[in-house]
C-alpha cells in the first residue's frame, strides 16, 4: 500500500472531506505512538508502512519510550489533531486497526504487549477497540 493508498483508506474509514484530514489523523495518532513505545519497536511497525507514514512513528523528535497513560496519548492526540477527545480516540482507533492490516501479527501483538491495560475502562485496551470487534469492516458493520 502506498501513501496515497493509505491516506484514501483512513479518509474513507473515518468518512473524512480529504486527504488534508486523513493526514492529520494520521500523524496525531502515529506521532503520539511513536513517543510512547520504545524505538526499536516503532522501527518494526513502521517498517510495512508506506515511507511517508513510517516517519510519523520513527521520526518525531520526541523521545520514544516516554511514559504517559491513555488519558494523555488522548489529550495529546486531539491538539495535534485540533479535535475532541472522543473524535481522537475514535481516529485512533481505526487508523490502529488499518496498521494492523499492513504489519506482520508478531510487531502487531508486540505494540499490544507494551500498552499496559489497567482494570479501569480508560486504558490502552481502549486503543484496540476496533481490532477487537473483528477490525474496521466488522465494526462498521455493529
Amino acid at each position: 500500500m502506498d501513501f496515497d493508498e493509505f491516506t484514501g483508506a483512513v479518509t474513507h474509514r473515518l468518512e473524512l472531506s480529504g486527504t488534508g484530514e486523513a493526514v492529520r489523523a494520521t500523524r496525531a495518532t502515529l506521532m503520539t505512538l511513536g513517543r510512547r513505545i520504545p524505538v526499536d519497536n516503532a522501527e518494526d511497525l513502521a517498517a510495512s508502512l508506506p515511507m511517508e507514514v513510517k516517519w510519523y512513528l520513527t521520526g518525531a523528535p520526541a523521545e520514544h519510550g516516554t511514559r504517559f497513560d491513555w488519558n494523555d496519548f488522548l489529550d495529546e492526540v486531539a491538539a495535534i489533531e485540533n479535535v475532541d477527545r472522543a473524535t481522537a480516540a475514535y481516529h485512533a482507533r481505526v487508523i490502529v486497526d488499518l496498521v494492523r492490516t499492513l504489519v506482520p501479527e508478531s510487531d502487531f501483538q508486540q505494540l499490544r504487549g507494551l500498552l499496559p491495560e489497567a482494570e479501569d475502562d480508560e486504558n490502552w485496551g481502549s486503543l484496540f477497540e476496533v481490532v477487537d470487534a473483528g477490525g474496521w469492516e466488522k465494526w462498521g458493520d455493529a
